[in-house]
């Protein structure tokens, strides 16, 4: 099949300047006329150069075959070439030689991702029960007894573990390189603090309890002798050592009779030898002889602790003559109006009982008192601190006036700020959802009343 010719376009000279001489002396003729071969190279195709052609509007249906593109300069329309620089056939072999590298080394770094993936999770799943603290524990005390049963009895893991369970994570952390390595990781990170806390409990050598049994028993020994002890032997002792804690194990050995000088009496096999009671051994005992010990400090919260019962003494004292309500439960009893009440403001769990002419209600504060504290009666955070105030006129009636910022409502009617209302025998009073009853000792008004007639008080 031949192609039709293709027409020269004189831009061809410009498009290609390596070109450039060979068509410099050419004839008119043979610009006219290109040479084009109507064989296709036959060269193994690669998926990404395989391209769907179809003209513009045309369908491709069933029976048709997609067809590979060929360019043809006849077919194409013309257009800016936009990279004049050609390309190097050599570079797109290269490229595709390392993505068949790539393809061809994926499975093997799948295979090592997933052996590596089982082995972690193996080692995290035996890290679920035994934690870094744990291990750090067991490698400190194993070092320092190397005796898998004293581990067992005198380090509390943060598990009940079985001596059994102690001895195979021994050996898993000796022999097994993946768990070890995950274990030694998981120490690493771990915070100072926790490392320290750990290195602390650490169990006591026998070399070091050998140093401490020097001291005998009858000593008391001061700090600055375990120091000595611990300054002299630093390669016996265990570097988180200190004083203190020299200190107090040497006074558990001493308790449990541990130290070299002590011994422990058998129990007697005869029934007529009497056994030795702890009251008997108090008796024996001279006090005179017993060193006395203080303790630091207990000086100072003696005065600190007198200090606060004084101030707490003063201010009930200062507090006694502002107290002019006195206020009773009703659980404790019934609230009688004697010859000293004038009033009772009753609650539902308070009685405040009035024994003068004026007294003021609201709410108590750290820095603010109050004759009556709604306070006791219910939730009170929306009272004032000083809500109202009742009093007594010489002509026997009772007043209260508003002076909080919410109203109150006796017998129903509100009695907003600066305003005053008559109070009445059995009136109800309502502030801020608090209820109480007033009631009015009438034996006591109408004696207040006959004698200020009796002396003319003004009303």
């Amino acid at each position: 099949m031949e192609f039709p010719a293709t027409p020269s376009n004189a831009s061809d000279s410009n498009e290609y300047p390596g070109s450039a001489g060979t068509y410099e002396n050419a004839t008119p003729r043979d610009n006219n006329k290109r040479r084009s071969s109507s064989r296709s190279i036959k060269r193994r195709r690669f998926d990404d150069e395989l391209v769907e052609y179809r003209l513009p509007g045309a369908s491709i249906g069933k029976g048709d075959k997609r067809m590979r593109t060929q360019s043809y300069t006849s077919q194409l329309p013309e257009f800016a070439m936009i990279n004049n620089t050609p390309t190097n056939p050599t570079s797109s072999g290269q490229e595709r030689r390392r993505t068949s590298s790539k393809i061809s080394m994926g499975g093997s770094t799948g295979k090592k991702a997933r052996r590596k993936g089982q082995l972690s999770q193996l080692s995290t799943k035996d890290l679920g029960r035994w934690k870094p603290t744990d291990d750090l524990a067991l490698i400190l005390g194993v070092q320092q007894t190397n005796d898998l049963r004293v581990v067992h009895r005198g380090i509390k893991f943060s598990c009940r573990f079985t001596i059994g369970e102690l001895q195979s994570r021994w050996y898993a952390l000796l022999y097994n390189a993946e768990i070890s390595r995950v274990a030694v990781a998981a120490m690493r990170n771990l915070h100072p603090d926790l490392v320290a806390a750990v290195q602390q409990q650490a169990l006591y050598s026998t070399a070091e309890e050998e140093l401490l049994g020097t001291l005998p028993s009858t000593s008391h020994p001061e700090p600055e002798k375990f120091q000595e002890l611990l300054e002299q032997n630093p390669q016996v002792f265990y570097p988180s050592r200190t004083a203190k804690s020299l200190m107090g194990h040497w006074q558990l050995l001493k308790q449990y009779q541990l130290l070299p000088d002590q011994t422990v009496q058998p129990l007697p096999k005869n029934q007529g030898d009497k056994i030795v009671t702890f009251s008997d051994a108090e008796e024996t005992m001279n006090d005179a002889e017993l060193p006395d010990f203080k303790e630091d400090g207990v000086d100072v919260e003696m005065q600190l602790a007198d200090r606060i019962e004084k101030k707490d003494i003063r201010l009930l004292e200062n507090s006694l003559s502002r107290w002019q309500v006195l206020v009773q439960s009703v659980a404790g009893g019934s609230a009688e109006l004697d010859k000293n009440t004038l009033a009772v403001l009753r609650g539902r769990l308070v009685r405040y009982l009035m024994r003068s002419r004026e007294i003021a209600v609201g709410r108590n504060t750290r820095d603010h008192t109050i004759d009556v504290n709604l306070s006791l009666e219910g939730p009170a955070a929306k009272v004032s601190r000083k809500q109202a105030t009742i009093r007594l006129r010489n002509s026997g009636d009772f007043f209260m006036s508003s002076e909080g910022k919410r109203p109150i409502f006796v017998d129903g009617r509100p009695v907003l700020q600066g305003n005053k209302v008559k109070l009445n025998h059995d009136s109800v009073i309502e502030i801020a959802g608090l209820r109480f009853v007033f009631l009015i000792n009438q034996e006591l008004i109408n004696a207040i009343r006959q004698e200020a007639v009796k002396v003319n008080i003004p009303v």
